[in-house]
């Protein structure tokens, strides 16, 4: 059994024949769209895509953080600069 990741769900037929409903009933929540009973794709809203990658960036910079907390490091004077 597939798990789906959201409430919301519709069929590739109902999101062909009525696109704009079913974007505006979303709002900023995930769509499943579903292919004969199984999760094709998810619709997102750009809100909630740009929510998403912007998640995605911190957690890239979270573990670049963490890879080069042991260093090594460079000392620099601030007048120097």
């Amino acid at each position: 059994m597939q798990t789906i990741y959201t409430d919301k769900i519709v069929s590739v037929t109902e999101l062909k024949r009525n696109f704009s409903n079913v974007l505006n009933q979303a709002g900023n929540d995930p769509v499943a769209i579903l292919n004969h009973n199984k999760a094709a794709a998810y619709l997102l809203s750009a809100e909630h895509y740009e929510r998403l990658i912007d998640r995605l960036e911190d957690i890239e910079d979270a573990k670049l953080i963490k890879e080069r907390s042991a260093g090594p490091f460079v000392e620099v004077n601030m007048d120097d600069l």
